[in-house]
């Protein structure tokens, strides 16, 4: 039994009273050597664009002059969409649902009006849009808004059944109101309900439809002050849509008894037809050279359920039904004419669906739908992990996006897309950029971020490695059904050799290789592993110790004996448990791009599935793919195919483990091996795979450790599907003296550093971090280049512990003596399939040389720095002397969640991002804290889950199930983002008004104009009541201007675009008063004519 030791408990509770204040200590060795060049002044903390969809969307509308969409949603977000590339995010403050949008069309102004009961006017002029004006309404609560084109005046509708009117221009509300009490009929006893509905006569301004709930129009005439007609309907009004020759009207309601059911069959006997579901809305748009479209969203009959949503197109004598993914929150058809009395000529639907935007060519036979540019496809499955990598090679979004274009789908409309609105930025900021997310269905997705844009470069579905079909057992069963097991849990991805390693929830690990070349892959390689903690008897579960068992815990696998039992028979006697993922044993066609190198499986162990994988790192250069999870870790060589490594934790500390761990207890029903390392090369029985961990334990990344408890423990306490806070008790896991001997791998570190104490020469290590806050460090052999290095086996060893820190380990990384991060060594990109000699292929095949030399390391004595980094602290280790250096206490209270060592422009420093949601930036190797902002309480799992930084002072995170938000850090960034954003308003002429024709204009046949300003003003309406509504000026007016200023340039080029508004202007009011002219002296000429025929006739004569 292992003595107490109370010299080290001491040192323990003498280290962490050290660590509680928040300040940097300098160890014995005081850091002079390099110059830290980062300041405090080199850091700012802004976000950047929002992709992806709008999240639970509410409400759609579209400027047609300029060509923008906007989207609003319930959480009061708006999203505004110009040509791809011109993207925009906005945000009420009170976070009320966007009931309703209207453009002031060619305005560069936007009206949203939210559940709150507010309506508030947008300033689109500037890149960041913001409030010009709000108005809240305290009384009464708003349920529709209507603007006409190139009015001021806004008409509000109520719950009530009230309409009040808001001139745009002011926010003030007018004294003009339309009681509901005077639009129904006075015999009327019930209230007719909430307003849904109102629009003016396209060709009288004066006459005003109104729609209530329940079931009553009202064609009002605004002049008089009175209803002209109403309309009795004993169904409920969705909507109304006007032809636009305003003599007749479409209403949407609960059964379209009037005219036409387009899907209730007609008897033949004459009774009415067969009753259908209610139309949510419908639309009428005229041509001018054929039918009129009439579109509409429901009124399925009752006996199509479980039939998806589906929007309806009739045209002419043609139905056409089309079948939509998920339900319609809205749809807009867009036209060529902003006027409502002219032909409206649609030619695309824009249809807003609950997880997806589709667009509808009306031109095109069989109406195809338009490709959609926008990056709105990050949901397609839910994500589960990210990485983000900035700078990376030129020649790697190339690459990808020469292999995805493949993937594409045909069938597209062959036209433009549609919204085309909006100029791109003109940042100068050029450094290739890509983000890659992983989903639960296994699919693993490349986006080129470049220029705060986004774009799908290429797209990996990892589950076509294994064979989908399950037994009638596992497919009854609820928790193969309720589980994802395809999902990825962590990605390691070399950029330069373009390898990519996913790890699976079902305890996997596929190994990938690009090529530009297809392949057919006749047998997948397959690696077994088994992982196994020996746990104590019942009496004393918290005991334990790592499981790997190797003669000589430093020598290679090769020579150990084979295993003295066949691999099936590791979970005979588990019950009758069956693994769900089998490794397909069919020939495997792998298209262009990344194709399956290996693949490496956990597998059942003495009845026990295997443990979920929770670090992962590879390295091209050496050949070599690691990973860990709560039992140990396991060296795999991709090279050879086999597994060089298998070892528990407390093997890796050999006799110098610091924790005082209860001995394990054999189990009786373990088997004899002779290791714990099976391979099993190609295809395997069904049994022999692992079994995918149980529902809701499997969203969670790399990044969240857990210290001092059980991992299986502390995943449950961290499922967001039971509950979305982010609370857990934790305790010090090096204060505790009574510690819990179940340690996992929290995180792993490739590097060629001095592998011990005293060393003078740099070798190949491999760095492990755990969470009881300890990082060892294992010394790798590799064999010669060529043809060896296929040949003789890879040797790692343990060489001892490097430090201790108090939290589970988040990252490691090296600085070279000048202070910079010490990028991996990698191998060169080569074409996998070309089928050429062994030796010129490893011709191709050099590793990276160490950048730092012998000589260096002799002048400056300390040739290296270790940066570690654990959910609570950080610290500085110089190498070979391992003597820490420097020594920071980041968070008390909370827990780091992500952090990483990025290199600046400047310099590098270490970024992290606590639960308690500050972002700090510390200098290396000093820790001098840089920058601290307090940007985002934890809410939710998903935000942990994907939260990633990068190099030049980027980061992001999914902010929402659709939307991922980026930001930066970095200060240049910050100065240059005003003109790297888009802008949405473009200067755009409005189209001429329609042409009356001469006898529409001369007998009264064309649109009549309204004096809105004389009707609604307060000389003859008055004023209104001051208690109904609250004016809030915004902060969009001289402040928002200020703020999208961006130096001398940006008011020159305002000034510029306004004197060209102003030109233009004057311009249109020469042309439109020259047609006047024109059009008086035609009607002279014709008065002259008309009189000099009639002259001389008598009355009886005409």
């Amino acid at each position: 039994m292992k003595k107490f030791n109370i010299r080290k408990v001491l040192d323990g509770l003498k280290e962490v009273s050290s660590s509680s204040a928040p300040s940097v200590q300098v160890g014995p060795q005081e850091n002079h050597l390099i110059h830290e060049t980062l300041q405090s002044e080199h850091f700012q903390l802004c976000k950047t664009v929002r992709h992806g969809f709008p999240y639970q969307p509410s409400s759609m509308a579209f400027d047609p002059v300029q060509k923008i969409l906007a989207i609003g949603t319930q959480s009061g977000a708006l999203r505004l969409f110009g040509r791809p590339g011109v993207e925009c995010y906005c945000q009420h403050e009170s976070g009320a649902a966007v009931i309703q949008l209207q453009f002031l069309i060619n305005e560069g102004a936007l009206v949203s009006a939210l559940a709150d009961d507010s309506v508030h006017l947008w300033n689109l002029r500037q890149k960041r849009p913001a409030v010009l004006h709000s108005l809240k309404f305290s009384k009464e609560r708003i349920t529709f808004c209507h603007l006409p084109f190139q009015s001021k005046w806004l008409y509000i509708g109520t719950e009530r059944g009230n309409i009040h009117v808001v001139n745009v221009e002011s926010f003030m509300l007018s004294g003009y109101v339309i009681m509901w009490n005077k639009a129904i009929e006075l015999s009327s006893k019930a209230h007719p309900g909430p307003v849904v509905h109102i629009s003016d006569n396209p060709i009288d301004e004066g006459k005003l439809i109104i729609g209530f709930e329940s079931g009553i129009v009202v064609l009002w005439d605004l002049k008089s002050k009175k209803a002209d007609y109403r309309y009795t309907y004993d169904e409920a009004i969705h909507s109304v849509a006007w032809h636009h020759e305003g003599k007749q009207f479409i209403c949407r309601q609960g059964k379209p008894i009037q005219t036409i059911t387009p899907h209730g069959k007609q008897p033949k006997d004459g009774k009415k037809p067969e009753p259908c579901k209610p139309i949510l809305k419908v639309e009428y748009k005229t041509t001018r050279n054929g039918e009129p479209f009439i579109i509409l969203s429901g009124g399925l009959s009752y006996d199509t359920v479980g039939r998806r949503p589906c929007l309806t197109v009739m045209h002419g004598k043609s139905t056409a039904v089309l079948e939509m993914d998920y339900p319609i929150v809205d749809f807009l058809t867009l036209c060529e004419t902003p006027y409502a009395n002219d032909f409206q000529e649609p030619y695309a639907v824009v249809v807003l669906l609950e997880k997806d935007l589709v667009v509808i060519d009306l031109a095109q036979n069989g109406y195809p739908i338009f490709e959609n540019p926008y990056p709105l496809t990050i949901h397609e499955s839910p994500v589960t992990c990210c990485e983000y990598v900035a700078d990376c090679p030129a020649d790697l979004i190339p690459a990808l996006y020469s292999v995805g274009s493949r993937q594409k789908r045909q069938g597209y409309s062959k036209k433009e897309w549609p919204i085309s609105g909006g100029t791109w930025g003109q940042g100068t900021q050029s450094y290739p950029e890509i983000i890659i997310t992983g989903h639960a269905d296994g699919t693993v997705k490349f986006w080129d971020a470049s220029a705060i844009m986004l774009q799908v470069l290429y797209k990996l579905k990892t589950a076509k490695v294994f064979d989908r079909n399950r037994s009638k057992e596992d497919k009854g069963s609820a928790e193969v059904s309720d589980e994802d097991p395809f999902a990825i849990q962590i990605m390691a991805w070399c950029p330069e050799s373009r390898m990519l390693c996913v790890a699976g929830v079902s305890a996997n690990v596929i190994i990938y290789r690009f090529s530009k070349l297809e392949v057919t892959t006749e047998v997948v390689q397959l690696l077994e592993v088994r992982m196994q903690y020996e746990l104590n008897d019942i009496e004393s579960p918290d005991g334990g110790c790592g499981g790997g068992e190797l003669p000589n815990p430093g020598a290679s696998p090769q020579t150990s004996g084979p295993p003295s039992h066949p691999s099936t028979s590791s979970n005979n006697s588990d019950g009758g448990n069956m693994p769900c993922l089998k490794v397909r044993s069919t020939p495997l066609k792998q298209s262009a791009g990344f194709q399956v190198d290996s693949v490496v499986q956990l597998v059942w162990v003495s009845g026990e599935p295997p443990q979920q994988i929770t670090s992962l790192a590879m390295n091209s250069s050496y050949g070599l793919v690691v990973f860990g999870n709560s039992n140990g870790l396991a060296v795999v060589d991709y090279v050879q195919k086999t597994v060089v490594l298998n070892l528990g934790t407390v093997e890796l500390y050999g006799s110098n483990d610091p924790y005082q761990r209860q001995p394990r207890s054999p189990r009786k029903t373990r088997q004899p091996s002779g290791g714990l390392c099976d391979i099993n090369e190609g295809s395997a029985t069904s049994e022999d795979r692992c079994k995918s961990p149980t529902s809701g334990n499997m969203f969670f990344s790399v990044s969240l450790r857990t210290s001092g408890r059980n991992i299986a423990e502390a995943l449950c306490c961290l499922d967001y599907h039971r509950d979305n806070s982010f609370s857990r008790s934790r305790s010090s896991s090096v204060t505790s003296i009574d510690k819990e001997a179940r340690e996992a791998i929290s995180s792993f570190h490739f590097s060629e550093a001095f592998a011990r104490k005293g060393d003078s020469t740099l070798t190949p290590c491999l760095y492990v971090g755990t969470t009881l806050g300890t990082v060892l460090a294992l010394a790798i052999t590799l064999p010669p280049a060529g043809e060896q290095r296929q040949l003789q086996p890879v040797i790692i060893s343990p060489t001892g512990m490097l430090v201790r820190l108090k939290g589970s380990v988040m990252r490691m990384a090296f600085l070279d003596p000048t202070g910079s991060v010490v990028p991996p060594a990698y191998e060169p990109w080569f074409e996998p399939n070309v089928t050429a000699d062994g030796e010129e292929r490893e011709k191709v095949r050099k590793r990276r040389p160490v950048s730092v030399s012998p000589s260096t390391s002799q002048d400056l004595n300390e040739s290296q720095y270790a940066v570690v980094c654990s959910e609570k602290q950080a610290k500085v280790i110089s190498l070979p002397s391992q003597t820490c250096i420097s020594k920071a206490s980041i968070t008390e209270a909370s827990f780091i969640l992500r952090a990483d060592v990025v290199q600046m422009s400047q310099g590098a420093c270490l970024a992290c991002f606590c639960a308690n949601g500050h972002i700090m930036t510390l200098s290396v190797p000093g820790l001098r804290p840089l920058m601290d902002v307090n940007y985002l309480p934890l809410t939710d799992m998903r935000i942990a889950r994907t939260f990633c930084f990068t190099n030049l002072g980027q980061a992001m995170y999914l902010c929402s199930p659709t939307e991922a938000q980026r930001l930066t850090y970095s200060q240049d960034t910050c100065e240059n983002l005003q003109e790297m954003l888009g802008e949405l308003f473009t200067p755009v002429e409005t189209p001429e008004a329609p042409n009356r024709g001469f006898f529409k204009g001369l007998f009264g046949g064309g649109s009549q104009s309204l004096d809105r300003e004389d009707l609604f003003g307060e000389t003859s309406s008055g004023k209104a009541s001051r208690s109904l509504a609250q004016h809030i000026p915004g902060p969009g007016g001289l402040e928002g201007m200020k703020g999208a200023a961006s130096g001398i340039v940006g008011d020159l080029a305002r000034a510029r675009i306004a004197l060209d508004e102003r030109g233009q202007k004057l311009g249109e009011l020469d042309e439109r008063t020259a047609a006047m002219m024109a059009s008086a002296d035609s009607f002279s000429k014709h008065a002259h004519e008309m009189m000099l025929k009639c002259k001389d006739k008598k009355w009886y004569q005409f």
